[in-house]
């Protein structure tokens, strides 16, 4: 008699499930007393676009986080902005910032195809070459990058030729830009020459998807390249597949997952976070609705224009901006001095619920403004909500 090995379906984690374990991963259920280089290495990098969203994500993940200790990083060049996730910048370690721009140029080159038709005539080896000695010898902004290669190939598209030195070489964004509380306009210069260590060889993307599944997990081969802007990884998860843990998603789509990795219950509470624009969070995944409720996608931004959120219950459930009600949305844009803040809630929040945003503002608030704010002056407010279940 013959007997058949039957092998048990994969459990289905539903959006709370899942919710509750990327927070964990995102150390937004519980803040870590982990050092803001450590945090940085663990989350794989920081949404870097505009400059102070790094520091209000570590604020909403860090216990006792200081603003000026993510600069200092900055400026001692322990952390550094660069284009690589997306095509977009993000701060990443040292470290980091040398293996995963070899890692992600695939993303680049494809990039780089869609200016083809100012490039005619362009060498782009050539152009390489002369982009890496300009930026070498002095950081230059994107302006002088775009001018100097123009005099090279005078009959070709500037804003390609600027595309092409951004896609071909690894260009960081010098301080002190980004550094908190100072300014200072874009000037590039490579990764190698910022940090005086040659590049990486490109590496296998192995470490990456388990790097990826520890910060987002449990999660799908298209929800990491959504957030990597990679394609063609549905091998290198089938090779680690021994290694990983399979889940299914109420939709039936396979996620996956490390077997120690923490996956609290969907009861766990999630205490309110005030993120800032384009947050992890908010990007790690292809299918957003563990963090965003189907109802409210889209209502966390306007075109390019992304908002400042809030998270209650671990969900999306607000949107946030320095000013009174009716000023712009601008997320934190504001800057560290603002004392008004505005909640607009997307739905209508319960008196527990808005008393544990309020005090969370309060918290922020006291950490990430200077000047009369910092001395007790903060005003929060809530906007009318939006009811979008209408």
């Amino acid at each position: 008699m013959t007997t058949t090995k039957t092998t048990a379906a994969p459990r289905v984690l539903g959006p709370r499930e899942l919710g509750r374990a990327t927070l964990a991963r995102q150390l937004l259920l519980r803040r870590s007393r982990m050092s803001a280089q450590a945090a940085v290495e663990h989350l794989v990098g920081l949404q870097a676009q505009n400059t102070k969203p790094p520091y209000y994500q570590l604020r909403a993940r860090l216990d006792g986080f200081d603003p000026a200790g993510l600069a200092a990083l900055m400026e001692s060049r322990d952390v550094v902005r660069i284009v690589t996730l997306r095509s977009t910048i993000h701060l990443h370690t040292a470290a980091d910032a040398l293996c995963l721009r070899p890692l992600v140029q695939a993303a680049r080159d494809r990039e780089l195809r869609t200016f083809r038709k100012g490039l005619v005539g362009v060498d782009t080896t050539r152009l390489a070459a002369v982009a890496r000695e300009l930026v070498e010898e002095r950081p230059r902004t994107p302006k002088e990058i775009r001018e100097a290669l123009l005099a090279e190939w005078p009959s070709a598209d500037p804003q390609a030729l600027g595309v092409a030195a951004r896609c071909l070489l690894p260009l960081v964004q010098v301080t002190p830009r980004g550094v908190w509380g100072r300014s200072g306009r874009v000037a590039l210069t490579t990764v190698e020459h910022w940090l005086g260590r040659p590049a990486e060889p490109v590496p296998a993307p192995d470490a990456a998807v388990l790097r990826y599944l520890g910060a987002f997990g449990p999660a799908s081969v298209q929800d990491m390249q959504a957030w990597a802007g990679l394609t063609r990884l549905r091998e290198v998860f089938e090779r680690l597949r021994p290694r990983l843990m399979t889940f299914r998603d109420e939709n039936g789509v396979e996620l996956f997952d490390l077997p120690d990795a923490p996956r609290p219950g969907p009861d766990v509470p999630a205490p309110p976070r005030f993120l800032p624009e384009f947050d992890n969070v908010l990007l790690g995944h292809a299918d957003r609705t563990r963090v965003i409720p189907p109802r409210y996608r889209g209502r966390n931004g306007n075109g390019n224009q992304s908002y400042g959120t809030v998270l209650v219950d671990g969900f999306l459930a607000a949107i946030w901006r320095f000013g009174g009600p009716g000023t712009v949305a601008d997320g934190v844009g504001a800057g560290p001095t603002a004392t008004t803040l505005t909640v607009q809630p997307l739905g209508a929040l319960s008196p527990a619920d808005r008393d544990a945003v309020t005090e969370e503002a309060r918290r922020m608030l006291a950490t990430m403004t200077t000047g009369s704010g910092a001395a007790g002056g903060h005003d929060i407010r809530f906007a009318e909500f939006i009811d979008f279940d209408r």
